[in-house]
């Protein structure tokens, strides 16, 4: 059977300096939303044909819909969710500032402040020297608290989401699209006032983002569900827990997915799984290993993760000993947001060989380690999809013998 390795992205991918002045307009009420709405379609259309037009097989709108506040392209993929979400109250905190520290105990996992994340705390020099690199160019914005009972208001967004990338399709002719949408357990990562427990908003959060998922697939799209809650919540949480209760911890989070995901074409959902995308040395990230079986009890057509970071590239491994659920395919990191090294199309072509030796190569659809979009130059970003087409078509013809 000829093989042909199909390729994909997690989904931010690098906005433009017009973009985001009129994202920033639009966010201040400075201009009209049909206006917005406009400029919006041309710049997706441009996203939409240029991924197509270099040869990326599963595309989507760049994220460039979730619209947030901020002088760069960076953690849209969070605070979008804040206009979609009913029952939160927006503050003037900020999730990176220096917030009180929060202890966990046996049995009782509660996730600190970021400034007390595990990472932070061992390599506090280098976090707080602007020559680093680590955290630059991070715009402050507010974040929400929890005041009242969390429902979806997002329908015209999303809405809006689906059809301003289905428009750009039919422009190209691009057949395979996906949007991505925030998971439940990252959505419930705010200040909570109202709820009795921190599991009483994880199901609310499911039970609201069930309908941005649904919105999604109806359309025909897939939805990639992005959570790094899942890996990254091990790093926020202090002392370091067990591993048994950590995995008890992101089972809940899993449980609420295939609550929301319950009613949808399987084949039409993924999971996106990263340990943060912030350029840190990430020594204090849980292994891959220690928490895939809770991962793949997913009820989604595939799994996406880092494959390629220089903290998790060795974790191929995990599939010499973890089978895939039927009807199932993974989505591996190829190339990766950490580093503004491009990688060679040959690195790109042996990577997506090794996972395909292992799952089969008619179970590998080549991605990014995460989101592009305000982590690389517009121009390395792109540089790395481009190596990530090229790879995947070395790596076609020598599966194909």
């Amino acid at each position: 059977m000829s093989v042909n390795i199909k390729t994909t992205h997690v989904g931010s991918l690098p906005r433009t300096k017009e973009l985001l002045e009129v994202n920033n307009k639009f966010a201040a009420g400075e201009i009209e939303r049909e206006d917005f709405l406009g400029i919006l379609q041309e710049s997706i259309d441009k996203v939409v044909a240029k991924q197509h037009e270099m040869g990326v097989s599963i595309i989507n709108e760049g994220e460039y819909g979730h619209v947030t506040s901020g002088a760069v392209d960076y953690g849209a993929w969070w605070n979008y969710s804040f206009s979609r979400l009913g029952g939160l109250t927006m503050t003037d905190e900020d999730r990176w500032a220096n917030q009180e520290a929060i202890r966990s105990e046996p049995g009782n996992i509660r996730l600190t402040s970021f400034a007390d994340r595990r990472d932070r705390t061992l390599f506090r020099e280098a976090y707080e020297d602007p020559a680093s690199g680590i955290l630059t160019n991070r715009a402050s914005v507010g974040n929400p608290k929890i005041t009242g009972p969390i429902t979806y208001i997002g329908k015209d967004q999303i809405d809006t989401d689906v059809q301003l990338l289905t428009n750009a399709m039919k422009k190209t002719g691009a057949t395979e699209g996906f949007v991505a949408a925030l998971s439940p357990g990252s959505a419930a990562r705010l200040k909570n006032e109202y709820y009795e427990t921190d599991e009483d908003v994880v199901w609310a959060c499911a039970d609201a983002m069930a309908e941005e998922y649904r919105a999604i697939t109806d359309a025909g799209l897939t939805v990639s569900i992005d959570d790094p809650s899942l890996a990254e919540s091990w790093d926020q949480i202090n002392p370091e827990p067990s591993i048994e209760d950590y995995r008890a911890y992101i089972r809940t989070r899993v449980d609420a997915i295939n609550h929301a995901v319950k009613d949808l074409p399987r084949e039409q959902t993924r999971l996106h799984i990263c340990w943060g995308s912030w350029h840190g040395p990430h020594v204090t990230d849980v292994p891959f290993g220690d928490i895939v079986e809770e991962i793949l009890r997913a009820e989604v057509g595939g799994y996406s993760f880092e494959g390629a970071s220089p903290r998790h590239a060795h974790e191929w491994r995990v599939w010499q000993d973890h089978k895939l659920p039927e009807g199932t395919v993974i989505y591996p990191g190829v190339v990766s947001h950490s580093t503004n090294v491009v990688e060679h199309p040959r690195l790109v072509a042996d990577r997506i060989i090794q996972f395909a030796e292992l799952v089969g190569p008619e179970n590998v659809i080549a991605s990014t380690d995460c989101g592009l979009g305000g982590r690389l130059h517009e121009q390395i970003a792109w540089a790395k999809l481009q190596s990530l087409v090229e790879g995947a078509e070395i790596a076609s013809r020598e599966l194909n013998g």
